[in-house]
């Protein structure tokens, strides 16, 4: 990526050119937003924090602006907090996306696998305060008491292998119609170009998927689907080596119930693709070539599918996106959204320092670029070209170990304090307490 340009689309969100870009974004907002890049900026910077509450958003642009010997302002929330309803949804998922995409379209190519741009795509879950709007929009998992669960939605995103920018993704319920994982991915499949290389676990290579991929000029590599799995027999086809082989699919003869008839009708009536057992895992590719690309390529590609599991664990765990704040639907998905824009923010600076220290963002700590940026940005002017140099070259010191093929045990040592869990609604455990006291403790 060329400095200018990143320069370029750093200053864009961190400077008064941001207004400019608002105003070719949205410029029927221009009125409604006063003043849009001070908001905006309070809410990434408010995602960033440690402290996500708007009071310590309010009370840290209050500190800043005497630093800067700016009059003196209230500490009160009221007027922020209005000021972030009215920002656009879609202007923040707008400069989200476009950041992304500018990231990935000047990253170097020698990045790239064999030349080709690969997407790495995963679905996760975030859960909110329980108000009877997000209940509404989003109603929690099924089988639970009513008043004990939250509301809880899930992400579908959709990042770039090679710098780990978010590139765009698609919000929806967790239950009910259109909360799907393959019903998020849909909706956010135009953002992949033909050429593309596609990595997914094995919720999505369907046979419709598959097609629209093909149609696209869009290649995939994913663990092949479970019932699919069960039936895959080495011995069919036109065999391409050992355990690896080229078969012809058949269109399922039952429309699924949200495909209408003429895109039905539209689809082949057959597919080609291939199948192959690599690494403990039967895998499906319409990568078909054996010889370039050998199924020692193909599984070790596979295998930096687990950097979308990483992306997504510096949004949900180091950014604090795993628990949203806000008390609506609109306001959760918006906040969502500022999460992800402070993400890619923090992904520029290290694909910049990655192209200063000749090194990949993947070798560089999030968390650390993360910690830098947050310690200057509240320390100096963010705008000065040379310690943003700086700063990148700090970022590029710590670098992520080559942990290749890690297994770590899903289980907690620490134990938790003694106290039971709340297994009735909060206002029926208060009259309990009222009327028999606090149960002893547990020893």
């Amino acid at each position: 990526m060329d400095s200018t340009d990143c320069l370029g689309a750093f200053n864009l969100l961190t400077s008064d050119l941001l207004f400019d870009e608002l105003e070719k974004r949205l410029p029927e907002h221009r009125q409604r937003l006063f003043p849009p890049t001070e908001t905006l900026a309070m809410f990434i910077a408010q995602a960033m924090s440690a402290d996500r509450s708007c009071q310590h958003a309010v009370n840290q642009a209050a500190i800043q602006r005497l630093i800067n010997g700016l009059p003196q302002c209230s500490t009160h929330t009221g007027g922020y907090c209005r000021a972030r309803q009215r920002l656009p949804l879609e202007l923040i998922s707008g400069l989200a996306c476009h950041l992304g995409l500018q990231i990935d379209h000047q990253t170097p190519t020698q990045w790239r696998w064999q030349g080709r741009r690969v997407r790495l795509v995963d679905g996760t879950t975030v859960t909110m305060p329980d108000t009877e709007e997000n209940q509404a929009a989003f109603p929690q998992q099924r089988g639970q008491k009513p008043g004990l669960g939250f509301p809880i939605c899930r992400v579908v995103g959709m990042t770039c292998l090679s710098s780990g920018a978010l590139l765009n993704a698609a919000i929806g319920p967790f239950n009910g119609k259109g909360g799907d994982e393959q019903t998020l991915l849909r909706s956010i499949e135009g953002t992949l170009d033909s050429g593309d290389i596609l990595l997914g676990d094995a919720f999505f290579p369907t046979y419709f998927f598959i097609a629209r991929m093909q149609m696209q000029g869009v290649d995939i590599l994913m663990e092949q689907q479970g019932a699919r799995k069960r039936v895959t027999d080495f011995r069919r086809g036109q065999s391409l080596g050992s355990r690896d082989h080229v078969i012809r699919l058949d269109k399922p003869k039952i429309k699924p119930d949200w495909m209408s008839e003429p895109v039905w009708h539209a689809a082949p009536e057959h597919l080609t693709i291939r199948e192959f057992k690599a690494g403990g895992k039967i895998m499906v590719t319409t990568l078909m070539c054996p010889k370039t690309f050998t199924k020692a390529d193909l599984n070790a590609l596979y295998k930096q599918r687990w950097n979308v599991e990483l992306d997504i664990r510096s949004i949900k765990e180091t950014m604090g996106m795993n628990v949203v704040s806000c008390k609506t639907p609109e306001m959760v998905i918006k906040e969502i959204w500022g999460y992800l824009l402070a993400y890619n923010l923090i992904r520029l600076l290290m694909t910049q320092a990655a192209i200063l220290a000749g090194i990949l963002p993947r070798e560089i700590s999030f968390k650390h670029s993360l910690q830098l940026w947050l310690i200057w940005s509240r320390q100096t002017n963010t705008s000065d070209n040379h310690m943003l140099w700086v700063v990148c070259a700090l970022m590029a010191q710590q670098r992520v170990g080559n942990r290749s093929g890690r297994i770590e045990p899903r289980a907690v040592k620490r134990r938790p304090k003694p106290y039971p869990l709340l297994v009735v609604p909060r206002g029926q455990a208060r009259e309990h307490v009222k009327k028999y006291g606090h149960p002893k403790k547990l020893k």
